[in-house]
């Protein structure tokens, strides 16, 4: 079997077999396939497309390409979530000890930052001592004594897609669905779960900045999921304000731990958690549906033993025992705090989300460049969400920045990212838009 065969093939609108697939995944992973051949291959999906079946054959072969957790002797259903980024999503770190504390078993394995959306990992990392990157013996007792634990990429899993992704990155071709779908379910799938939730944004702070576009990789990566065995449903989200009041990585760890306390809860946070843990409960069978799943994770939050979940898994995974009761002590706090007014009075009509992560990573709270250090301290809170009023004593936000200077930059990028009006002009958007079903 030649690659440049299978090229051919795909550039002619032909359809792949799973033998051809496999193939050239395996000259993914082990060099014999050149990085102009892999380019070729992306461009000729690209364009051409993939069918389902080809989705699924390229998304089980990824997954095969390197190691498949099993999670033999946990006597609960492995459940995880993923979403596809946005500004001031921190729903992972209540949403696992949540479900940890409805019977589930979450290993939920997470990514960085990725331009102007925030990375769990980056959040976890804010905390001293915890460790993201625990090796595969302490991930595992974790979950097994816990019910949850969240850290970063372990092992050699799906050691093809890291390849492919990088070759797409510098190629043109990381927008295909075909593809963004082989890559975040390969993923999961050798994590060993058992259902799968996709919170799939759309809006001005999403990757898909259009309904329709997120409405086409939902229905995608739920068909995909389910073709390769794992029950799978999406939320469509919106995403065009900020999720959590709350952006940055300290800051919206402090938020967090408010929401888990119950000291302070932003609504669409709120709707999203319980929505994802509603649709998990139910596919891991701990729910005979999503809506009393939803009632089972709305318990779990105002009995206080998400919390208690929580902190046993920082604790378990190296970070102070007592984090949870004095996170502001452990957190770091920039130097600089200062409000953010908006240059005239009036309500919040639209916020531009993108801008607001933009303003996070100028500040030092992402990367601009894959090596660079993230300052955990630095970011944005109290964030005007649409419908609130500002004024001379109501900030459009408050900012947390290393310098004046840097805190004045942030300023002048948020007041921009705002839209003013009047109380009249204020859209009825729910939080979660649709739910993509099998």
């Amino acid at each position: 079997m030649l690659p440049q065969e299978i090229i051919r093939k795909k550039r002619d609108g032909g359809v792949l077999d799973a033998e051809e697939i496999a193939f050239f995944v395996t000259g993914l992973s082990d060099g014999s396939v050149t990085e102009g051949q892999v380019a070729a291959l992306a461009m000729a999906i690209f364009f051409r497309g993939l069918s389902v079946d080809e989705r699924v054959a390229l998304t089980l072969a990824m997954r095969d390409s390197g190691d498949v957790l099993d999670w033999q002797g946990i006597d609960a259903p492995v459940l995880d979530k993923h979403s596809t980024g946005g500004v001031g999503d921190n729903v992972s770190l209540m949403l696992a000890p949540a479900l940890a504390a409805c019977g589930a078993a979450v290993p939920m394995i997470s990514g960085r930052g990725l331009g102007h959306t925030g990375g769990t990992l980056d959040k976890f990392d804010s905390i001293p001592g915890y460790r993201t990157q625990p090796d595969t013996g302490l991930f595992r007792k974790v979950v097994r004594e816990v019910g949850c634990a969240i850290i970063g990429q372990t092992g050699n899993l799906a050691p093809a897609d890291k390849r492919f992704y990088a070759i797409r990155d510098v190629t043109g071709t990381v927008e295909s669905i075909d593809l963004i779908t082989a890559s975040i379910l390969s993923k999961k799938l050798a994590a060993g779960l058992q259902g799968l939730v996709l919170d799939v944004k759309w809006g001005t702070g999403a990757f898909m900045a259009t309904l329709e576009d997120a409405r086409g990789l939902a229905e995608s990566l739920v068909r995909v999921a389910n073709g390769a065995g794992l029950k799978t449903t999406a939320l469509i989200t919106d995403m065009n304000e900020p999720l959590a009041s709350a952006a940055g990585n300290a800051v919206e760890m402090q938020n967090a731990v408010d929401f888990l306390k119950g000291n302070a809860i932003d609504n669409r946070l709120w709707d999203v958690a319980v929505a994802q843990g509603g649709e998990l409960l139910a596919s891991g069978g701990l729910a005979p549906d999503a809506e009393a799943g939803a009632g089972m994770m709305r318990q779990a939050f105002e009995s206080g033993k998400a919390a208690e979940k929580f902190a046993q898994m920082v604790h378990a995974l190296g970070g102070p025992a007592d984090f949870l009761e004095k996170a502001e002590l452990y957190l770091a706090r920039a130097p600089v705090e200062a409000p953010v007014y908006a240059d005239r009075e009036g309500t919040v009509t639209a916020v531009d989300a993108r801008a607001v992560g933009v303003a996070v990573v100028t500040l030092g709270g992402g990367r601009k460049a894959p090596e660079d250090v993230i300052d955990p301290s630095v970011g944005l809170t109290s964030l005007a969400g649409v419908g609130n009023r500002v004024d001379a004593d109501a900030p459009l936000a408050i900012v947390h920045a290393k310098t004046e200077e840097d805190a004045e930059t942030a300023a002048n990028i948020l007041r921009k990212a705002y839209t003013l009006g009047g109380a009249a002009e204020v859209a009825d958007r729910p939080t979660v838009v649709e739910r993509i079903a099998p």
